[in-house]
């Protein structure tokens, strides 16, 4: 079993079960496999992946509301941090929004071959889906190296219903980033941002933004 990701599931009172981390590595086979032919990531080894993406979804486990609720992965790209999570928390019902049609298409096939019944593509723009079939519709809206905090906030958190949560993934830069994004904050209804460090090794400065709608 990888500890790592035992030990980050258990941080959020989760189990890493055989079968679930069966479907983590066979995510990472289809990633990497994928990667040969189209631009879906920078990680080409697996240790690395098994760290940099499995292991930076998983940090998000702690801060998802507990029980059956709607979340949405803007600008899923190669399906991280969404798939990981549907996978620990199977009943989550998750969208993937990839605007990307080589990478919307990925994402397809990969959840039909991992069987993921809770997952969804939405093949469309973070800010077109926010604007229509995806606003005020998530108890969470999670992003991961998308755009600045300012860009991400005015895309993400029309989606998130009143009372839910914007999480974005950050790293080194949030410092300049996050002055410039209060006031879209303020405007969109967000409450006071809470950092969060991710706590994964060998990511020093990442962190997880929380902002309450």
């Amino acid at each position: 079993m990888q500890p790592l990701w035992a030990q980050l599931a258990a941080k959020a009172s989760l189990s890493l079960t055989d079968a679930q981390e069966a479907l983590l590595e066979r995510f990472i086979d289809l990633l990497l496999a994928a990667n040969e032919r189209m631009n879906l990531t920078r990680i080409v080894d697996r240790a690395s992946a098994q760290t940099n993406h499995i292991g930076d979804a998983l940090t998000l486990l702690p801060l998802l509301p507990c029980g059956e609720h709607n979340l949405v992965d803007v600008g899923s790209g190669g399906g991280v941090p969404g798939i990981p999570l549907a996978i620990m928390r199977p009943e989550i019902h998750i969208v993937l929004v990839e605007a990307t049609m080589k990478k919307a298409a990925f994402l397809q096939e990969t959840i039909r071959a991992l069987a993921l019944a809770n997952v969804t593509v939405a093949a469309c723009r973070a800010e077109a889906f926010g604007k229509a079939a995806g606003r005020a519709k998530f108890d969470v809206a999670v992003a991961r190296a998308l755009a600045p905090m300012d860009i991400l906030v005015e895309w993400c958190l029309p989606m998130v219903k009143k009372g839910g949560k914007l999480l974005a993934m950050k790293g080194p830069k949030l410092a300049e980033e996050l002055p410039r994004a209060r006031q879209a904050i303020r405007l969109l209804g967000g409450g006071a941002p809470l950092i969060h460090p991710a706590q994964l090794p060998g990511a020093e400065g990442h962190v997880i933004v929380e902002i309450v709608r």
